[in-house]
């Protein structure tokens, strides 16, 4: 079993359908929304958390993008410029989900994009603005 997480943006003719319903019964796939910006009758955004098998969770991608709902893994669509990093820590202190830690051996800045839940609060904790998510 394997856990992924990917940003669905799905267009108004979408959000009718019960396709999370459709991963879990069809495809056996576990769902954990962790985000969710809908706005009925125009666009919609979903962080969701799948864990399954590695083959039922690349069909149920493909049954979410054969509805015309573009679905990318989260590490995509998350960019941080390391590489500029002072490693002050300001984001450690605001990140909830421990996606931001800092290194205690060499107090440099860890970013697992993996335990983020793009609650973009490190967007303005960040003095040099390193971080960009686009979520919708």
């Amino acid at each position: 079993m394997i856990k992924k997480r990917y940003i669905l943006n799905f267009p108004p003719e979408s959000g009718d359908k019960a396709f999370t319903y459709h991963l879990v019964k069809d495809y056996d796939i576990r769902i954990n929304i962790l985000k969710a910006e809908v706005f009925p009758g125009k666009r919609g955004s979903l962080l969701l958390e799948l864990q399954g098998k590695k083959e039922n969770i690349e069909k149920g991608v493909e049954y979410i993008v054969s509805h015309k709902i573009k679905c990318e893994p989260l590490d995509k669509r998350i960019y941080f410029q390391e590489e500029k990093c002072i490693d002050c820590g300001n984001c450690t202190a605001v990140c909830f989900a421990g996606a931001l830690t800092m290194n205690k051996t060499n107090w440099k800045l860890n970013f697992d994009k993996n335990k983020c839940v793009v609650c973009e609060l490190c967007i303005p904790a960040c003095p040099l603005k390193l971080f960009k998510i686009d979520f919708n």
